[in-house]
Order: structure tokens, then sequence, then C-alpha cells
């Protein structure tokens, strides 16, 4: 069955218009989306498919879809701008902002670790429903008054929900506003980037349904989970489903709840992989994005059981994620979404669709449209 996809190509890249064309056809994407900015400009922009399993809701320019942890991404660009400004020092003591987190022997712990999943506080000790991550005291309160799961700075562990609580309680320490406040402001509507940590609830129309994947084969299922992946991922454990709920929308989870689509994502990686500057309007320094590189860690992941390379906010890539030019950053989200910034080729990616793959952090659907590009 032939499939119609929408949107515009460069001529060069056509290849990846029967890329993306064929991942819907063979069913491995329902709806989707891919863009693609060099030195800026929007070079790939398609969409294409269904926003729902029935197949009754054409997949449309303007559809929107829960990325899960591509989200994370945008929190760490945010935090960036904050630290271009002057007002956030990455290796300052998070208590310096945050007075309350230093109990239980957190004192020394920087704001680096919380960029790069190694403060130790990969999930909450205490535990919590999916009510209580839209209650942001809560949540943040928790963390401030744990101890570590391991001595921080020394190893990665991936912070799956939590990290989006802890840089987002610093990003509101420094500037009185929320996390999704600051993004919409600073980045997201100068920009014209459509891309929501709290989502309002004039925009649930435009919103895919995302697909779970097979029973079985969710994000860590099983009874006989590492310790520390249990809790990263049971608690609280976050149903696919309830991303449909008006309550998950409009909370701001700046870990996993970012709602998006493959140009959004792709427009606001832009300032980093060009350098700090899009459409005349400079958002960072060029030292500013390249801050990004800096690596922080690196090692067997101990929530994830995979190596893992962190620079601030990002991964980086390695061999668990091979790219052709070493100055590139990347992240992604639960089920298959993406997000990369090749600051060498001044590029950035962005993938995002609504059938779900049994992956945490991207799968070979949208690494597949950008190795694409690469090669042309």
């Amino acid at each position: 069955m032939s499939v119609e996809v929408h949107g515009t190509c460069d001529p060069r890249f056509e290849g990846v218009r029967r890329t993306f064309a064929g991942n819907l056809e063979s069913g491995a994407d329902v709806g989707a989306s891919f863009a693609v900015t060099m030195n800026g400009e929007m070079v790939v922009d398609l969409w294409g498919g269904w926003a729902d399993p029935g197949q009754t809701r054409p997949w449309k320019k303007d559809t929107l879809v829960n990325v899960y942890s591509t989200t994370k991404t945008m929190t760490a660009v945010t935090a960036l701008l904050l630290a271009d400004r002057g007002q956030l020092d990455f290796h300052a003591p998070v208590a310096r902002y945050w007075p309350e987190f230093a109990a239980n022997g957190k004192s020394a712990v920087t704001v680096a670790h919380l960029m790069s999943h190694s403060s130790g506080l990969s999930g909450w000790k205490e535990p919590l429903t999916v009510e209580d991550l839209y209650d942001w005291e809560k949540a943040t309160a928790l963390l401030a008054a744990q101890a570590p799961f391991w001595e921080p700075g020394t190893a990665p562990g991936y912070h799956g929900m939590t990290q989006g609580f802890l840089v987002g309680e610093v990003v509101r320490r420094i500037t009185g506003a929320s996390l999704g406040t600051v993004f919409r402001t600073e980045i997201a509507e100068p920009l014209g980037a459509d891309f929501h940590i709290g989502l309002p609830a004039s925009e649930d129309h435009r919103v895919a349904e995302l697909i779970p994947p097979p029973p079985g084969q969710g994000m860590a299922e099983g009874d006989d989970l590492p310790e520390l992946t249990a809790n990263m991922s049971n608690n609280p454990r976050v149903e696919v489903a309830v991303t449909q709920t008006r309550a998950w929308r409009g909370a701001e989870i700046p870990a996993a709840g970012g709602h998006g689509n493959a140009r959004a994502i792709a427009r606001v990686h832009a300032i980093l992989a060009n350098g700090g500057e899009v459409d005349g309007r400079r958002y960072l320094s060029e030292a500013g994005c390249r801050r990004a590189l800096e690596l922080q860690v690196e090692g067997q992941d101990l929530v994830m059981h995979a190596p893992a390379r962190f620079g601030l906010g990002f991964g980086l890539a390695g061999a668990s994620m091979p790219t052709p030019n070493p100055n590139t950053i990347f992240w992604g989200g639960y089920g298959g979404s993406l997000a990369i910034i090749d600051m060498d080729a001044r590029t950035a990616f962005g993938y995002a669709m609504n059938r779900m793959a049994p992956t945490t952090t991207g799968d070979m659907r949208g690494f597949g449209l950008i190795m694409d590009i690469w090669t042309a």
C-alpha cells in the first residue's frame, strides 16, 4: 500500500524521503516526522501516516507527540543558555542554588553531576505514584532529602525521570520561573519551535496517540531486574496510556513529558548545531554551545547496564553511538524518538513517531534516516 509523504526535502536528500516512506509502508512506523537543519536552515521536513492506531486521523504538519526522554535535550539547552549568560555554574555545588539539596551527604554534588546522570539520584527511594510526578514540590523535596545510591561523580547511572526535576529545580531557583516557562519564553517562542514542556489543553487535539511496544517488550519489564534499574523504571511505573491523560500532558515533567515533532526538535537544536545563532538571532555563544561536548563521565551505566559517555546534558559519540564526525551529541526517547546534533557539519536531526519500539534512547528507524543524510 502506497503511503503519502508530505513536506519538503532538498533534492540532495531524496533518498531519505524513500526511506521514510518505506518505514510507513512496511508498518515500522504508523505516523512519524523527520526533520534536518543545516547551517540553521531546514533542508528536510517530512511527515506522514496516522496519528492513531485505528488510522482514522492523518498525521499532519502540526501533529505533536510525547517524545519521552528526547525532552531531556530541551532541558539541557535551557541549562546551557543560563550557563552561557553567567547565571549558572555547572561546576558549582547544587546547594549553592538549592540549599536544601545539601542534605544526606550531597553538599559536594555539582550541577554537572545532575547534567551527566552521575549524581547518584537515578530514582526516588520513597515509593511514588504517577500522581506524585505532577506535584513539583513533593518530587523535588524528596530528591533533596535523600542520600545518593552511589558516590556522585564516580559512575554514570541513567536518571530516567529524576534528571528533569533536578535540573529543573536548579533553573527555578535561579530564575524564579519553572523550567517549562523558561524554555518556552527564551527558546521555543522566539524560535517558533512547536515544543512544549507542559502542554496547554488547547493543543490536546493535535497530539498523536502513542502505540506501546508489544507486551513484555516495554522498558525494563521483568521480575529479575537489577535493583537500580527496577527503581528507575518502576517507582513509579508510567504506563504508556498515562501519556494520553490531561494530567500528564499539562504537567511539567522535563525528563519525559515533552510534546513536539521532528521539526521542533531540529529547530531547537539548530541553536547548538549552528554555533548559537538561528535566523540572525543569537541565543548562545559558540563556546557556550560546545560546552555540551565536555566529557563528564564514562563507563558502564549502573542503571542501563551498557557503556555510556555523558557530556553536559547529552550523550557523546563513541562506541555506543558511532558517528561520522567526532563533535556530535545526542539523546533519544523511550520508543524511538531521537535528537542528534553534529557540530562539525552544523546539522541537527529530529525524529518523532507514535509506534514505539522496545528501546529507551532511539532506534534504527530514526538513525537509519540520519545515516541516509550523512551518507549523502
